[in-house]
C-alpha cells in the first residue's frame, strides 16, 4: 500500500525535503549571526580579503539555496495538505477549514508560511545581491559601509523572525490551539531567545 500511494509518498518525501533544506538554510543563517559577524569584528580588511573570498561564495551558496528548496517544497506541501484531498481534487481540504472558520492548525501554518515567505524573499532580493556585488567587487569603495549595513540588518531581520517562525511550523501538530494571545508569547518568547543569542555570540566560544 505504501508504495502505490502517490500521495503519502510525495508529501512523506516533500516534508524530508523541506525540513532537511530547512536546517541548512537555517543553520547557516545562524552560523552568520551567532559566528561570523562576530568573527568578522576581528578581521581587519587584509584578513577579510584572505579569508572572505574562499568562505563565503561557498556558504551563501548553501544558504541560498538552502532557502530556494525550502520555500518552494514549504508551499508544494502546504498545497497538498491544506488545498488538495485525494479522490476529490484541489479545494480547502477538512485540515484547512472547518464549520467556524479557518483550523487553528492552518492558522499556525499560515503565520509560519509569511514569515517564511519574508525571509525567503529577504535572502534572494537583498542579503544574496549585496554579498555577490562585494565579492565581486562591484561596490565603491565609499558605498560598502552602507551595503555591508544592508547586508547585515536584513540578515538580523531573518534571524530574529526564525524564532517565531519554528513555534509557528511546530504548533500545528504539537500544540494546536491559536488566538492573539498564543501568537503574542510565541512571538516575544521566540524574538527573546533570538536576542539573547545575538547579544552573547562574541562572548561565547572564546575561552577553550
Amino acid at each position: 500500500m505504501a508504495l502505490t500511494d502517490w500521495y503519502t509518498n510525495a508529501l512523506f518525501f516533500l516534508r524530508w525535503l523541506h525540513v532537511i533544506f530547512g536546517i541548512i538554510w537555517i543553520g547557516h543563517l545562524y552560523f552568520f549571526n551567532f559566528v561570523n559577524v562576530p568573527f568578522q569584528g576581528t578581521l581587519d580588511d587584509a584578513g577579510k580579503k584572505l579569508v572572505n573570498p574562499k568562505l563565503m561564495p561557498r556558504a551563501l551558496w548553501w544558504f541560498r539555496w538552502g532557502a530556494m528548496i525550502t520555500f518552494i517544497s514549504g508551499w508544494v506541501t502546504f498545497t497538498l495538505v491544506y488545498m488538495y484531498t485525494p479522490d476529490a481534487g484541489f479545494g480547502p481540504s477538512a485540515l484547512f477549514s472547518t464549520p467556524e472558520g479557518i483550523s487553528a492548525r492552518a492558522l499556525w501554518i499560515l503565520f509560519g508560511m509569511l514569515l517564511g515567505s519574508i525571509m525567503w524573499f529577504n535572502v534572494w532580493f537583498i542579503i544574496w545581491p549585496a554579498q555577490k556585488s562585494m565579492l565581486q567587487g562591484k561596490v565603491p569603495a565609499e558605498n560598502l559601509p552602507a551595503v555591508r549595513k544592508r547586508a547585515l540588518l536584513t540578515s538580523r531581520l531573518n534571524t530574529y523572525l526564525s524564532g517565531p517562525l519554528l513555534f509557528a511550523m511546530l504548533a500545528p501538530q504539537s500544540y494546536g490551539a491559536i488566538n492573539p494571545v498564543t501568537v503574542l508569547v510565541t512571538t516575544v518568547v521566540g524574538l527573546a531567545a533570538i536576542w539573547h543569542f545575538i547579544k552573547f555570540s562574541s562572548k561565547v566560544g572564546t575561552n577553550v
